[in-house]
């Protein structure tokens, strides 16, 4: 009689703990900067599950109980793990369209690096700066700030009770801020290489048979080399507030 209900008691467990795995799944696997760390698939689903288990013993042992319908509770966790990571996406998203922009209006729209992770072509500035954000990240004690958000989330919401979202306005409004900040890391540049184009175009004007694309980019390649360490040594703030900013998103979400 004991044994068995041990081994009703140690599968229940395990339910909640695949439970609370399926919520972590889409921040701790799927998303930046986390995907950006070259890392085994089975060391990263044993590192997943062990959080899982330790997260889920927060949860109160009277709410902590295995839902009667598993998958609608897993649809439900997953839903919640989604809409957690969508800060995460939506930051580093906006630095490499930032980035992106840079690139373009640099001349280095056509120039692509690979990533040794993804295995992915990425554009060559945008790289620089994804993982610049992901080396603050990892620098700045964010980890145990968002260990510490995946605990209120499940502190609130114990596994099998997940919804979903409980505030997609948090998210909307973080999503504006963040853009707007995302172009602050690349404004000098943008603005200075903007002015190098009109001065260009003015001396287009008075010799025009000077060959001014070529010009353009031989002018713009050697400005952008020359700028983007002062450019990337003065965002290093911009991109703590950015990572702290998608932090306290989450905080609201979760």
């Amino acid at each position: 009689m004991n044994s068995s209900a041990a081994i009703s008691g140690l599968t229940a467990q395990a339910v909640i703990v695949l439970l609370a795995a399926v919520r972590l799944v889409p921040i701790l696997a799927f998303s930046p900067p986390f995907t950006l760390v070259k890392m085994p698939a089975a060391a990263r689903a044993a590192t997943v599950i062990a959080i899982a288990a330790f997260l889920a013993s927060i949860a109160a042992p009277a709410q902590a109980q295995p839902p009667r319908d598993i998958p609608a509770a897993m649809a439900g966790e997953l839903a919640m793990g989604i809409s957690l990571a969508l800060a995460l996406q939506f930051a580093f998203a906006m630095i490499g369209m930032a980035a992106r922009a840079l690139d373009i209006q640099a001349g280095f729209g056509l120039a692509f690096v690979i990533d040794p992770t993804t295995k992915a072509q990425m554009p060559l500035i945008g790289a620089l700066f994804g993982y610049a954000a992901a080396a603050v990240f990892f620098a700045t004690g964010a980890p145990f700030d968002l260990l510490s958000i995946l605990a209120l989330s499940f502190e609130r919401v114990p596994p099998g009770l997940g919804q979903g979202p409980h505030d997609l306005t948090a998210l909307l409004a973080f999503t504006g801020t963040v853009s707007v900040m995302a172009m602050g890391l690349v404004g000098l540049a943008i603005t200075v290489l903007f002015l190098i184009d009109l001065s260009i175009a003015a001396l287009s004007r008075t010799l025009p048979q000077m060959n001014v694309l070529v010009l353009g980019f031989q002018v713009k390649a050697l400005v952008t080399l020359l700028i983007l360490p002062m450019t990337t040594a003065v965002t290093g703030a911009m991109l703590v507030r950015i990572i702290r900013v998608s932090l306290e998103a989450m905080m609201r979400i979760a």
